[in-house]
């Protein structure tokens, strides 16, 4: 049987690329498949700070040297779709519209949307103000008002988290109910620094350069408000991209791909990286560690341990 490589990568986030990268040193072929542009979502960061040893740098500048880094070490990247699979037999098949690849071994690093409030203002405002990751994001913000919006865990450990550094943070909720646990939104109620706003969504995130102020709607007919802020955190849920597996691999009833701890899933040589993946941690390092954890997997499974 011939191969077009030994690894098809689907996506090229800093979980691909990490991939790609772990892949090429092991002395496989491997190529990234990317619908739009390489990076992922941290090309959205002005400002990247936690990435540990690396001081700061934009979301770019991360994403261009990891592209290069893996390119430099011999894998490739496809700017093509990924639109249908075939995962299960020994050879996997990867298919965009225009054509289909075979490999060996299957990496699965396509990430998450963060679901939008869909309001004016948003993406306009998107970076400056406007973030959808609290620990990514919340230092730039340090002594000043801050806004999260959602319902869940999320939101509420992203409020909590937020009190520890802005003067003030804003929990903006649809409805009184919470998804949060009980014993998280207690922490909460009980911070001098958090003001809950209910039965409210943003109807406009305004702002000239930055953000400064959010309009808040009424959704029981009350009166709109304003509330000046310096940003908002967006915590109203993730979409994971994993729907074309759902008939090949077992997914969490949240749609994310079950792998183990060393990204292997239930299907041989098919691996699973970065924020489409069930895990508790969603950050830059975790996303290029698991894709260090799929690439050595995956060598270590089509060629046996090897030193990377």
């Amino acid at each position: 049987m011939k191969f077009d490589y030994d690894v098809g990568i689907i996506g090229a986030g800093p979980a691909g690329l990490a991939a790609a990268i772990y892949a090429a040193r092991g002395g496989l072929s491997a190529v990234c498949f990317e619908k739009e542009v390489h990076g992922g979502q941290i090309i959205n960061s002005p400002e990247v700070e936690n990435y540990p040893a690396l001081g700061k740098v934009s979301g770019v500048e991360f994403a261009s040297a990891l592209y290069d880094q893996a390119t430099g070490f011999g894998a490739e990247v496809e700017y093509e779709e990924i639109l249908s699979t075939d995962l299960k037999g020994e050879v996997k098949v990867l298919r965009s519209a225009d054509r289909e690849w075979k490999v060996r071994a299957a990496i699965l690093a396509g990430g998450v949307q963060r679901r939008k409030l869909g309001c004016p203002g948003e993406d306009r405002l998107l970076g400056r103000g406007v973030s959808y990751c609290a620990t990514c994001d919340g230092a730039f913000f340090t002594g000043k008002t801050a806004a999260v919006v959602g319902g869940g865990n999320t939101a509420v450990e992203d409020a909590l988290y937020l009190a520890t550094l802005c003067e003030k943070v804003y929990l903006i909720h649809r409805r009184q109910g919470f998804r949060a646990t009980e014993a998280e939104l207690a922490k909460l109620r009980g911070n001098p620094k958090v003001e809950f706003v209910l039965d409210a969504t943003v109807a406009e995130v305004r702002g000239e350069d930055k953000v400064e102020s959010l309009l808040i709607r009424s959704t029981t007919g009350g009166p709109d408000r304003e509330l000046a802020v310096s940003a908002v955190f967006v915590a109203v849920g993730l979409i994971p991209g994993n729907g074309q597996f759902a008939d090949q691999l077992p997914l969490t009833q949240d749609g994310y791909l079950i792998a183990d701890e060393n990204c292997r899933t239930a299907l041989p040589r098919v691996y699973a990286a970065g924020d489409a993946r069930q895990k508790t941690l969603r950050q830059l390092v975790t996303a290029t560690a698991d894709g260090a954890l799929a690439a050595s997997s995956a060598v270590a499974d089509l060629m046996g341990d090897a030193v990377l």
